[in-house]
């Protein structure tokens, strides 16, 4: 069936698939990666529990703490001559680490943001390269973990 028909078919909202997104370290021309997997794009606010001395009810009141978020894993191909990754998790050891924001979009159809997800200040923690299998029949796969200070999400 035609989609841009206006019938009742073409208004149904679809959730969006997981599979297509982009992900942009630093600038608009930074290091770009096409990755396999994105996984721990979380925050978790902590509960501080409080109940003064004269209160009527003898349960404490939770209020919201401090939010933290937690480590992002990137997971992509490893591809001839590009240690871009490496050289920037290598910085670390020199202690000349730039942290980068990262942007990690999720695209539609026509490759156009409809939710993007934006880490601050992050920086490589783990870098874990490929597993290495004599009889294996996967693709090498590199793995590297960001620490970041802070995550936002915006809608298209």
């Amino acid at each position: 069936m035609p989609d841009d028909d206006g019938s009742a078919q073409s208004k149904t909202v679809w959730p969006l698939p997981a599979f297509h997104f982009q992900v942009t370290i630093g600038a608009a021309d930074g290091l770009k990666g096409a990755f396999s997997e994105v996984t721990g794009l979380n925050s978790e606010t902590q509960v501080i529990e409080y109940r003064h001395g004269n209160s009527q009810v003898y349960s404490p009141i939770k209020m919201p703490g401090i939010t933290k978020v937690g480590n992002v894993t990137l997971k992509r191909g490893i591809f001839k001559s590009d240690n871009s990754f490496w050289v920037w998790y290598k910085s670390i050891q020199q202690n000349t680490i730039k942290r980068q924001n990262v942007v990690i979009a999720l695209l539609d159809e026509k490759n156009a943001t409809t939710m993007q997800w934006t880490l601050t200040k992050a920086w490589p923690t783990k870098f874990s390269g490929a597993d290495l299998k004599s009889d294996g029949n996967e693709v090498a796969v590199h793995t590297i973990e960001l620490a970041f200070e802070t995550l936002s999400i915006t809608n298209a």
